[in-house]
């Protein structure tokens, strides 16, 4: 019940933040342009970038906090570990704010290719990236002790309702105070400190109740230091592998077309949202599990998981793969636009399919305390994507860095899977591929290919994105059926909902 409560939980309040998200970009194009918008952009990066300094705290307190809920913590220690990580990461979000400030005037006078905007009018917005950045960095801290309580559907709801109060209020200060990324980014500034707030007090009252007041401790860090040292360089790694395209597209391309892949990104990581929630929801389950040592219930849970994955992730991403272009011009009603970013889109939606298969083991790595495997092979990816970044990106530029994605999310499905099937959940790698992946994927593809072939040409725009809705939930359907693990999970789920 738990379980399919976090995942209902997850959707909802993740893909409204998503809606959120994405529905004002047309809005934030139009009032200050593509290449204000590159900055929009840019602070994204900058904030994946920043939480190398979270040193594997977030992953690390949603783990020990599942844990706590099993059993394998006293109350004074997890007292004590939240109030540590807190200490810590608060000194790290000063840091993160006074680092962009005083980077800022290089950042935008020596780094960026800017034409129409001001250089003091970006330096400016990028100090005030430095503080909302530091304030999310500490939002990030929270829910992952609220999500390791499983407190999913509060910190959905919270998440949810900022998320409109971030969008919808950034483009109504556009719209009626100034057209300027400084009020964009003002506005960030306080909506974030009212999310820290907010997400604050849910894990005061999620917490035990202890007679002394929680109090910094080594002790209480060194405990966890080897796994949250794992995720530091697993975090490390992955942020090189994900972002050195869009740090070195932001160098050398002008900001406007920089803001063209930025928003193909954003609109490929609509995906992410279909993504997270269902890790976010079987992590928890999956130390529960590992911590009682039940492997039967692990085995059925992970496989349960993968499918689900492969049902929620492909049928979207295969038609957006297919129909991305008619998609972005009924969104953004420019057809410029929609041409030059619906090939990045689809290319960075099958990287992005690729790397969603790989969560769920992924989350079992880390039920298991297993780090050292994903840190070595991205070691491997890393030294082989990014010479080739530097290689691609001049000769291609956005769809080259965008396929170079996608090469390295389909060498973590072949050889990290490989590896990790050798130690954990042995002999099931078969079942992993063919009865998770290939079986529900080649469904939902064959779908959204008759789609294609029978989509009439006389539609017109609104009438091509019922078609293209119905063919997403048809191949949804067809997934499901495929899904010989989840589909009788679903068929329980559903007679014990009447």
């Amino acid at each position: 019940m738990a379980l399919r409560k976090n995942l209902l939980a997850n959707y909802l309040g993740q893909g409204w933040t998503a809606l959120m998200g994405l529905a004002f970009v047309p809005l934030y194009i139009k009032y200050l342009g593509l290449e204000a918008y590159g900055l929009i952009g840019l602070f994204a990066v900058l904030q994946a970038w920043l939480t190398l300094l979270d040193m594997g705290m977030t992953p690390t307190l949603n783990r020990e906090v599942a844990r706590y809920t099993a059993g394998a913590h006293s109350i004074a220690s997890i007292r004590d570990l939240v109030r540590t990580f807190e200490i810590v990461c608060c000194g790290m979000a000063l840091l993160i704010a006074a680092i962009l400030c005083v980077a800022s005037g290089w950042i935008a006078g020596d780094w960026l290719n800017t034409r129409a905007l001001p250089i003091a009018d970006v330096a400016r917005a990028i100090t005030l990236m430095g503080v909302v950045a530091a304030l999310r960095f500490v939002e990030g801290l929270y829910r992952g002790a609220l999500l390791g309580f499983q407190r999913h559907v509060w910190q959905n709801l919270v998440s949810a309702i900022f998320a409109t109060l971030r969008g919808l209020g950034a483009v109504i200060l556009l719209v009626w105070v100034a057209p300027t990324i400084q009020i964009f980014f003002i506005w960030q500034v306080v909506i974030s400190a009212a999310t820290v707030l907010v997400l604050r007090w849910g894990v005061r009252r999620s917490l035990p109740v202890l007679a002394r007041r929680p109090a910094f401790s080594m002790h209480a860090f060194s405990d966890v230091w080897k796994f949250a040292g794992g995720m530091f360089m697993t975090t490390v790694l992955a942020l090189l592998l994900t972002q050195i395209d869009k740090i070195l597209l932001s160098r050398l391309l002008p900001l406007e077309t920089f803001g063209t892949y930025m928003f193909a990104s954003a609109v490929a990581g609509v995906l992410f949202q279909l993504i997270g929630p269902i890790a976010q929801s079987y992590y928890p389950r999956f130390t529960e599990l590992v911590t009682h040592g039940d492997e039967k219930a692990v085995s059925a849970a992970y496989h349960q998981g993968a499918q689900l994955m492969t049902i929620m992730l492909v049928p979207a991403g295969l038609a957006l793969i297919a129909f991305g272009e008619p998609l972005l011009l009924v969104w953004t009603h420019d057809s410029l636009v929609a041409k030059a970013a619906s090939p990045i889109v689809a290319v960075l939606a099958i990287g992005t399919i690729f790397n969603g298969w790989i969560h769920i083991p992924y989350m079992m790595q880390l039920a298991y305390g297993w780090t050292s495997l994903a840190v070595r092979v991205n070691i491997v990816a890393a030294a082989i994507l990014v010479p080739a970044i530097f290689f691609v990106v001049p000769r291609f530029g956005p769809i080259g860095a965008a396929w170079a994605w996608v090469l390295v999310n389909a060498g973590y499905v072949i050889f990290e899977m490989h590896f990790m099937h050798a130690r954990l959940l042995r002999g099931q790698k078969g079942e992993w591929f063919f009865r998770d992946i290939a079986i529900p994927s080649g469904a939902a593809g064959a779908m959204i290919i008759l789609a294609v072939l029978m989509q009439p040409s006389f539609l017109g725009p609104i009438g091509n994105v019922v078609w293209i809705v119905c063919a997403a939930i048809t191949a949804f359907i067809a997934a499901v059926l495929g899904a010989s693990k989840f589909r009788p999970y679903l068929l329980r789920t559903a007679v014990g909902s009447h």
